[in-house]
This record gives structure tokens, C-alpha cells and sequence, in this order.
């Protein structure tokens, strides 16, 4: 029997005037996984009891002798957000297009194969969900709302563009589809997948796996488990990562590494929910929620013939791409004072001041490894760090980068321009002057645009314009 892989919340409503009929579709639909079915045996109801409960679909029994036909038009005139599918014993063009154009989503010719059924309802509650979905995006964007601030509590950021993310993220987060997060190396894809985890509320546990290097048996072993003689030294029975995550989110990263019967596999589970323990002959069900991210480009794979695609389109309903680090340079501020911080406590240290010079060469810094590079050089630096300003002396190969990247000219200071050569070592660019001087403006101001912009005596547009340019 076929899951329906739809949100277990969703409730369907049946309407007809055939009660054994209603019932076998009743049945059919709790089966494939649809806990809330609800029966209606008198369609002249169905206007009065939409009033009183929240229904997702409406499965329409269009029997000859009735008038559901006219019902139909008046629950799309009434409840247009609500989908229907029709199903009725007529095989008449005509009556097909004319329910389509009274806003039925579907149009079923009984007697219908469960599975043709159970695919109808599937794409209707697919369908609805988009809706949904689209509407609450658009809501969230046009009024700068975020209602899950405390889910990416762990992901500092100034970015707008990161948080525009953020806002896409609260949308896709309860979806029953899978969540695909692509990035670099190092961005943070495995944060974004456990604040989707806390957004969703779903009540099992996060459940993490890096499959990178995994051969199939291993993948096999390590996600679905097996049971007692099923290989040598199986010497007793063993759950999988996937029973570990039932009613929580299970996080497969660098997805692109797995190889082709894993491949198969994976599709498999988040096709129909269902896997095989290795060595069992009987097939389990899934309830984990699947989140999966990967660092390399994926259609690139598909032209290598390296990853299936119709593992990709089963992929590519939600995802979320996040920018390297060099994409978004006004995060390195506040995410420096953030791991400072983290490695004064680590080493019993005071947290130290940071030079101006070491600021703006981390904002001239590409950051290949991303946030996490940033995040281990600071923490060196710390351990290496005696006494005084946190200067460039403790990152040397950034330090060696930047003035590789962009020479600078030999300048012998003046009286009048060593407190400049004090700061930036040389005399610097106007760029520079301003490029330092809106940091340590957003630094006073704890990355408040508008503050910082006060102070500075421009406006906040100025300050955003040129943190875009930098990146």
C-alpha cells in the first residue's frame, strides 16, 4: 500500500449520499497514513459543517441522481482556498470540463484504482500546501516578519539577505517534503537544519549523518539498520538512524557523495516512506521528518552521470541556498566578537580588544572555509594570545593573503598621518578610511544600521550601499 506523504494533520472531508462507498475510501485513505478522514453521508450538509471545522480537501462523490454539481460550485464560490476532488460513475467530456471549471482539482471516473486515488489526494494536499506556502512567503516578505527569531538564535548575522533566508526557512519548515540546504564548505548548513527542526515541532529527535564516504552496505547499515544473521558478526538486532529519528528530522549531509544503489535507496524512503532493514524480507515505514544538504553543485552531477535525477526533482521542491562568507562581509564583525567570546570562555581568558587593522583585513579576507574558517582561526589566535590588542600577528596567513591580494604602496608617515599608520600600518585608500570607519560604527552600535548612521552623520542607505559594493 502506497503512504501518502502529506502532513499526518491534514483533514479530509468525504461527501456523498453512499455510505459503503464513503466508508471504503474512508478505510483506504487512514491506511496509506491519513489519520483524520471525516465521513459526510449527506451532502446537503456540507455548506453548514465547512462553517464550523478547518478542512484541507474535499472528496466529492458526484452521484447522478443529486445535485452535487451545483454543491461543487458553491464550495469553490465560498471556500475557494479548500480543494475538491470528484469522483463520480460518469465518463461524459463534458461533465468533466465543466467540474473542472467549478473548481474541482481532480476528476475521478469510478471505479477508481486505490492507487489513482490515493494519488489524487496526495497532489490536492500537495497542492494546497504551495498555496499555503506562497501566501505565507509573500506575507513574510512584504512585512519584514519573522515569527521564529529564537530557531537561528545560533546563526549571527547583519546580512538582509541572510535574513530574508531566515524568512523562507519559517515557511518551508513544517512541509512534508524533504528540504534540500546548499552552501560552501563551512557556511553553517547543518544550523540551518536544526532550527528547521525547532520551527517544525515535531516531537522526536534531531538526528545527524555526514553519508560522505559511506559504500553502500555501510549506508544501508548505518540509516535503516538489520536484523540478527543478517551478515556476519550481526549478532543481534539493530535500529537504524532513521527508526532513532521516527517523529524528528533526520540530516543527511553532503548528499552529492553517496553512490548510485544508495542513491536508489534514498529515493526510495523519501518516495514512499518506506525501507528494508538489511537481511529483512518486511518493509518498514518511516515517520522521520528528511532534511539533506550538500556542498557541490548537483545538476553539475547529473551531466557527470554521478547522482540520479529523478533523485533531484524528488529534491528541488524546497531549497535553501546560503551565501559563502565572502558574499555577506558585514556578518564578520559581529560573528569575530561571537567567537572571541566563545574562546575567552574556552580558555579561562579575558576577552581582548581587536586592532583595527585585523578588522579590516578580515573584511579583505575571501574566508575559502567560510564561517567555520573564521570561527577555528580566531580560536588559535586566542590560544596563542598573551596580552593586549588581538592583532594580526596571531593570523599571519590572513595577514600574507590580504597583502598578496591588493600591494600596497611604500609611504613614509609623516606628524601629521602616524595616528593613521598606527591604525592601518600604511597610509590608507579613502575606501578604506570609510570601509574602517562604518565598522567600527556598526561594532558601537551592536550592528544597529540606523544607530551606526547617526553616528557617523550619514544616512542608513549610505551604510547599507556600501556593505553591499563590499560584497
Amino acid at each position: 500500500m502506497t503512504t501518502v506523504s502529506i502532513e499526518g494533520l491534514s483533514t479530509v472531508l468525504l461527501v456523498g449520499d453512499e455510505p459503503q462507498s464513503l466508508e471504503k475510501t474512508r478505510l483506504l485513505l487512514q491506511d496509506s497514513g491519513l489519520s483524520h478522514v471525516l465521513v459526510l453521508a449527506d451532502s446537503r450538509a456540507t455548506l453548514p459543517f465547512l462553517e464550523q471545522h478547518p478542512i484541507s480537501l474535499i472528496v466529492l462523490d458526484l452521484a447522478p441522481a443529486t445535485n452535487n454539481a451545483d454543491l461543487l460550485s458553491r464550495i469553490h464560490r465560498d471556500y475557494p482556498d479548500i480543494p475538491v476532488v470528484v469522483e463520480t460513475t460518469s465518463s461524459d467530456v463534458e461533465i468533466a470540463i465543466n467540474c473542472m471549471k467549478s473548481g474541482a482539482v481532480d476528476y475521478l471516473v469510478k471505479p477508481v484504482e486505490p492507487e489513482r486515488l490515493l494519488a489524487a489526494v496526495e497532489n490536492a494536499l500537495n497542492y494546497k500546501f504551495i498555496q499555503q506556502e506562497a501566501s505565507s512567503l509573500k506575507e513574510c516578505l512584504l512585512n519584514d516578519r519573522l515569527e521564529h527569531a529564537e530557531a537561528f538564535a545560533e546563526i549571527k548575522t547583519n546580512c538582509r539577505k541572510m535574513r530574508s533566508i531566515f524568512q523562507y526557512t519559517e515557511v518551508v519548515a513544517c512541509s512534508p517534503q524533504a528540504v534540500l540546504i546548499t552552501g560552501e564548505t563551512g557556511v553553517g548548513k547543518e544550523l540551518f537544519a536544526r532550527a528547521i527542526h525547532r520551527i517544525s515541532k515535531v516531537k522526536g529527535q534531531f538526528v545527524s549523518i555526514n553519508v560522505a564516504g559511506l559504500d553502500d552496505a555501510m549506508f544501508s547499515d548505518t540509516l535503516f539498520g538489520h536484523k540478527k544473521g543478517a551478515f556476519t558478526g550481526a549478532d543481534q538486532y539493530r535500529d537504524g538512524l532513521v527508526s532513532k529519528a521516527s517523529n524528528g528530522t533526520l540530516f543527511l549531509d553532503e548528499i552529492g557523495d553517496l553512490n548510485e544503489l544508495s542513491q536508489v535507496k534514498l529515493l526510495r524512503l523519501l518516495q514512499e516512506q518506506e525501507y528494508y532493514p538489511v537481511g529483512a524480507d518486511l518493509v518498514k515505514t518511516s515517520s522521520a521528518r528528511i532534511v539533506l544538504a550538500t556542498n557541490v553543485n548537483l545538476q553539475e552531477r547529473i551531466k557527470e552521470e554521478r547522482f540520479r535525477r529523478d533523485l533531484y526533482y524528488r529534491l528541488c521542491s524546497h531549497q535553501i541556498h546560503i551565501p559563502a562568507l565572502r558574499q555577506r562581509r558585514e556578518d564578520i564583525p559581529i560573528l569575530l566578537d561571537s567567537f572571541i567570546d566563545e574562546a575567552a570562555r574556552h580558555f579561562g581568558r579575558s576577552i581582548p580588544a581587536v586592532s583595527p587593522e585585523l578588522i579590516q583585513a578580515l573584511m579583505e579576507y575571501d574566508f575559502p572555509g567560510n564561517v567555520r574558517e573564521l570561527q577555528a582561526r580566531v580560536s588559535d589566535a586566542l590560544a596563542r594570545h598573551e596580552d593586549g590588542m588581538l592583532s594580526l600577528d596571531g593570523f599571519t596567513e590572513i595577514s600574507s593573503a590580504v597583502q598578496q591580494h591588493s600591494p600596497a604602496p611604500s609611504v613614509a608617515p609623516t606628524a601629521g598621518t602616524a595616528g593613521i599608520y598606527s591604525l592601518f600600518g600604511r597610509l590608507p585608500t579613502f575606501r578604506e578610511i570609510e570601509d574602517y570607519l562604518i565598522v567600527e560604527a556598526l561594532k558601537i552600535s551592536e550592528g544597529n544600521y540606523a544607530v551606526a548612521a547617526s553616528i557617523l552623520g550619514v544616512t542608513r542607505q549610505t551604510i547599507s550601499k556600501r556593505l553591499k559594493s563590499i560584497e
